[in-house]
């Protein structure tokens, strides 16, 4: 696998099936998303896609609205490598920016954009709940009234759901075995596969010092995002999907 060379594109679709091997049905989800922006904005609009990886949802969301933009920010230098590489195939319509959610000031290369919707994918459960806290309010400074934030994500049950959180793990664990034996790569696969490719070896070095120092966090429960949201100065929350504990979260600014 070492010696393999692939396109970004090639690179994108191999990240596809590896993350629709831990997320099942995630292109309902995705489509969710886009339903929701297509019914209730007018384009052309500008979308803020948070955490982006490799551009995933960024390069949907492009092909689904040709006169839209996207602003793609993510802090993993691999994968911000990959989605500038795939987001090229948009032209001037994507920009890939640099930062940092967990800075306090991650939100300043878009100084003055109007941005129309946020979107994120498997993402923010990276963060704690105090830095969420700290990046929904920002949004909620940063975006005009009547903006709108989807953020798609397994928001985990928790102690008084047992049942459900029991179904879902063996419905997590039957879809990765069906996925792997299909052939999708496991994340350490894909992320060695990608870290393999021509002039990544400084970039592989850069993202282990920024991340090091950053274990994962306690999943965060729906209850807690939509909260955070209002408390941060969203008018109007709630979920537009859900399949167990996988979940697309709304607000409205």
């Amino acid at each position: 696998m070492t010696g393999t060379t692939l396109s970004p594109r090639a690179l994108l679709e191999r990240w596809d099936a590896q993350q629709a091997a831990y997320i099942a049905h995630r292109e309902h989800r995705f489509q969710s998303m886009l339903d929701v922006l297509r019914l209730h904005l007018d384009e052309p609009f500008h979308v803020l896609d948070l955490a982006c990886g490799p551009g995933s949802l960024s390069d949907r969301v492009l092909t689904a609205f040709p006169e839209a933009r996207v602003t793609a920010v993510d802090h993993d230098p691999v994968l911000l490598r990959l989605a500038g590489s795939v987001l090229a195939d948009h032209g001037d319509r994507a920009t890939v920016v640099d930062s940092d959610l967990v800075r306090t000031d991650w939100a300043r290369p878009l100084a003055g954009e109007r941005i129309d919707a946020v979107v994120s994918s498997t993402a923010l459960h990276w963060l704690s709940p105090s830095q969420l806290l700290g990046v929904y309010t920002t949004l909620a400074d940063l975006l005009p009234p009547g903006a709108l934030f989807l953020n798609a994500d397994h928001l985990r049950y928790g102690p008084d759901n047992e049942t459900l959180g029991a179904v879902s793990a063996l419905h997590d664990a039957e879809v990765q075995r069906a996925a792997f034996a299909a052939g999708a790569d496991t994340w350490d696969a894909w992320f060695a596969l990608a870290a393999a490719q021509p002039d990544m070896a400084p970039l592989v070095a850069e993202r282990r010092r920024r991340f090091t120092d950053r274990p994962p966090q306690p999943v965060s429960p729906l209850h807690f995002h939509l909260s955070a949201l209002s408390t941060a100065g969203f008018s109007e929350t709630g979920t537009v999907w859900q399949y167990l504990d996988d979940y697309v979260v709304f607000a409205r600014r």
